[in-house]
């Protein structure tokens, strides 16, 4: 059994992260896989769980509470009339074997390697949330025939590597081809589930040396902190949602982008150094 003086430690920690997870992803709508993969690495480090599977650990107990938090997104979205289902019937057997495959490929690289494509991907996020015009638009359609054969499962293999939901990736592409961003954001929760459900399942059969993983680990995913930052998502969300009903969400999200920029920096010397 855990010893209490490392658990508590945990948990205090995981209730921070899954505080301020919560209140970004309700101010700026933002995936809280953007947050917790780094929070959870800093973490679980921290507490003396470094290994060659740390970065495995953090993307699927990520993907884990992206899982819940979709199908909450897309159930209020859907009331609204907001999701696109004809987008998310026709990239969802893309975005499937995408992230399929994001799995075997994360589970054979080594955390090194994993948080340099963390940081590379997120320097490419920071960059479009901090310099990005909401009149950029590529095509007045959504890709269709080979190109969303090909950018499909792209969608859903990077988005697993970074641990992340289909908010990231999925929004921009369907602002960027013409659809209106409350469109955007509720399709790119469905986007989220096809990607969490797959990858999630995958990694719950990565082994893992039990020296190696926090407490309570099944696979490569970390109960405790799944269950902790579920349960801080819930109480935090709201108030983030008020801080930016009240004040203009722009500026902030200029913010999140440097912040951003700061952490994916970070995990590329910490890869570099690795």
């Amino acid at each position: 059994m855990p010893d209490l003086i490392n658990l508590l430690p945990m948990a205090a920690l995981l209730l921070v992260i899954g505080g301020f997870a919560g209140v970004l992803a309700g101010l700026l709508g933002v995936g809280g896989g953007i947050v917790l993969v780094p929070a959870f690495y800093y973490a679980f480090a921290g507490l003396g769980y470094g290994s060659d599977q740390l970065m495995q650990i953090c993307l699927a107990t990520s993907l884990a509470t992206i899982v819940v938090t979709s199908i909450r997104s897309v159930l209020a979205h859907n009331r609204k009339g907001a999701v696109d289902w004809e987008i998310l019937k026709t990239w969802a057997p893309g975005i499937a074997v995408g992230a399929v495959l994001g799995v075997l490929v994360a589970s054979g690289l080594r955390s090194t390697v994993l948080q340099a494509i963390f940081g590379v991907l997120g320097l490419c996020i920071g960059a479009y949330l901090g310099l990005g015009r909401a009149e950029w638009r590529l095509a007045q359609d959504m890709p269709k025939g080979l190109r969303r054969a090909i950018l499909s499962p792209m969608l859903g293999f990077l988005s697993v590597l970074m641990g992340i939901g289909g908010g990231s990736f999925g929004v921009p592409l369907m602002t960027l081809h013409s659809r209106p961003i409350h469109r955007a954001v509720a399709t790119a929760a469905g986007f989220g589930l096809l990607i969490a459900v797959p990858s999630v399942l995958g990694f719950l059969l990565l082994p893992i040396a039990p020296e190696h993983r926090p407490p309570f680990t099944i696979g490569a995913v970390n109960l405790p902190a799944f269950g902790l930052v579920i349960a801080m998502t819930l109480i935090t969300t709201p108030y983030g949602v008020k801080i930016a009903h009240a004040m203009d969400p722009k500026p902030l999200k200029r913010v999140f982008a440097v912040f951003l920029t700061l952490v994916a920096l970070n995990m590329l010397r910490k890869a570099l150094l690795g």
